[in-house]
């Protein structure tokens, strides 16, 4: 097998030498290093080519992480593709492990595992995002098996961080690589028609280090919750059958995260925008929850607020 390590790259010269120091640290090497700089303003190519004329280095247009991604699949040579962002890092052993795991399992497509989060200055935040949602013990459980159901826990919930993928190339375009219409979520979309069809597993070990700061961008709330549901709606579309299959209601997939984005709206006063979505909620799937909230988006301000009291005062006093 042939592995092609890609990152995606915009305004990275800060943390960029430090995620391919990571790369070319592996126990088991990787056969090329792909960077895709998204339009930086920064030094982030003179970093890069002081590091080592092997990396293959492209430039282009500011166009998202998605597209930076899409084009590293494009120009790799490798059969396996691994994922990297710039401000992260693999651990020593990340590719090795695979490796290791797809050698006992060779029917897998998709290979991720757990992350550490840590901060600018490399100080440790969270050890275990998987013990974080009480996913690790399963994990351990599984030891690297193919995942039982894999579509219906992943949209459940997402617990494939990208920088700990290693994926067959051939299973990313028949996917239809990153959707660079999707802000968030693009990469759930992604792992979820892979899982569809194809066996994945999830190692129980840390495979990255995740740096988490303010321009990390999973923290735009309702662009989040509107990017949730076209996600959910790609996915119902792609895989129905296989949701079914799996037990999940496609219908109602897609209408758990309408519902979610009007009670986002609506705890914020937005209350034109909350009924939109709670009826579009509704016109997925016919819910009692989705309807009191519809009809609550009509109500007066002060009506609401009033309600909320009471509430609050009842849980008290309980």
């Amino acid at each position: 097998m042939k592995i092609s390590a890609v990152i995606p790259a915009y305004n990275s010269a800060k943390f960029i030498r430090a995620a391919i120091n990571s790369i070319q640290a592996q126990t088991s090497k990787v056969d090329e290093i792909i960077v895709v700089d998204d339009g930086s303003t920064d030094d982030t190519e003179q970093v890069v080519k002081e590091i080592s004329s092997t990396i293959i280095y492209h430039r282009q247009s500011n166009q998202g992480p998605s597209a930076a991604r899409n084009k590293g699949i494009e120009l790799a040579n490798g059969d396996w593709i691994a994922f990297l962002d710039a401000d992260d890092q693999w651990t020593t052993d990340k590719i090795a492990k695979q490796i290791q795991t797809l050698q006992a399992n060779p029917e897998l497509h998709l290979i991720a595992g757990d992350m550490t989060e840590i901060d600018n200055d490399d100080q440790l935040i969270t050890q275990s995002v998987l013990a974080k949602h009480q996913m690790l013990e399963n994990f351990q459980h599984l030891a690297g098996k193919p995942i039982p159901n894999a579509l219906a826990a992943l949209v459940k919930k997402n617990f494939i961080p990208t920088g700990t993928v290693l994926v067959k190339r051939q299973s990313l375009l028949e996917a239809g690589m990153f959707n660079a219409e999707i802000r968030f979520g693009e990469d759930l979309e992604l792992w979820a028609k892979i899982a569809a069809f194809h066996p994945i597993a999830c190692l129980p070990d840390v495979l990255m280090l995740r740096r988490q700061h303010g321009n990390n961008a999973t923290q735009a709330n309702e662009r989040i919750l509107i990017d949730l549901v076209k996600v959910m709606d790609s996915i119902r579309c792609y895989a129905k059958q296989q949701l079914v299959k799996q037990s999940v209601n496609p219908d109602q997939l897609v209408a758990e995260a309408y519902w979610t984005l009007g009670y986002w709206h609506f705890n914020f006063g937005k209350r034109r925008e909350a009924a939109q979505a709670f009826a579009a909620s509704l016109n997925q799937q016919f819910s009692l929850n989705s309807l009191v909230f519809f009809l609550s988006s009509f109500l007066p301000k002060t009506l609401i607020s009033t309600i909320r009291a009471i509430k609050q005062q009842l849980a008290k006093s309980l």
